[in-house]
């Protein structure tokens, strides 16, 4: 059978593949991408080249735990409702903190108090983009939504981009598209949830 997992997915299993015999369950790497995550969202509000440097890395490596906790589950067949449920949870506050972290560290600069709304604006779309997903995967009976992807990339990788964005300071482009491109998407995501819940 071909293995159709995304790239980060299948370096994800090979790292976790020594934890499969110890103590190290699916939900510890769940709380500590969270964790990253939350750190994340307070460096890069500090605004400063070193702390949004240093946010961007916490994200990146938040990022990848994203598929670490799940491939440990697969691994060891340690699959739960509750490890499901709460991996999406860590995700959506993951994101949604990333871009609130990011507007809230650009509106000291020339975007002002409109980099926040702009943060706030994807962080929301993200929010909105996760709760759509599971209510579809409820729907059609999967566990969740494949994301768009272009061979072994998911859309959701151009997010380990941030240490190089952060590096070469293009935070202010970035957080305009993704003021524009979340709630495109999220718009995207919700004719798929009506056409589901129409059929």
């Amino acid at each position: 059978m071909p293995d159709n997992r995304p790239l980060d997915a299948r370096l994800a299993g090979m790292l976790v593949y020594p934890l499969r015999n110890t103590a190290v369950t699916p939900n510890h790497l769940t709380t500590l991408r969270m964790l990253l995550g939350i750190a994340a969202c307070v460096l890069l509000g500090m605004g400063t080249f070193a702390s949004t440097n240093a946010g961007a890395l916490c994200f990146a490596v938040s990022a990848f735990l994203d598929h670490a906790d799940g491939e440990l589950a697969r691994i060891t067949g340690n699959k739960t409702k509750f490890g499901h449920y709460y991996d999406l949870a860590s995700d959506a506050v993951s994101d949604i903190l990333l871009f609130i972290g990011i507007g809230i560290g650009l509106s000291h600069g020339a975007l002002g108090s409109a980099a926040l709304f702009m943060g706030i604006l994807a962080g929301l779309s993200v929010a909105g983009i996760f709760q759509m997903r599971v209510m579809i995967g409820n729907m059609t009976g999967k566990d969740q939504m494949d994301m768009p992807n272009i061979g072994l990339f998911e859309i959701e990788d151009v997010l380990y981009l941030l240490p190089l964005i952060t590096l070469f300071e293009w935070l202010y482009p970035f957080l305009i598209l993704a003021a524009v491109g979340t709630p495109a998407f999220a718009l995207l995501t919700l004719r798929d949830y009506l056409r589901h819940k129409r059929s």
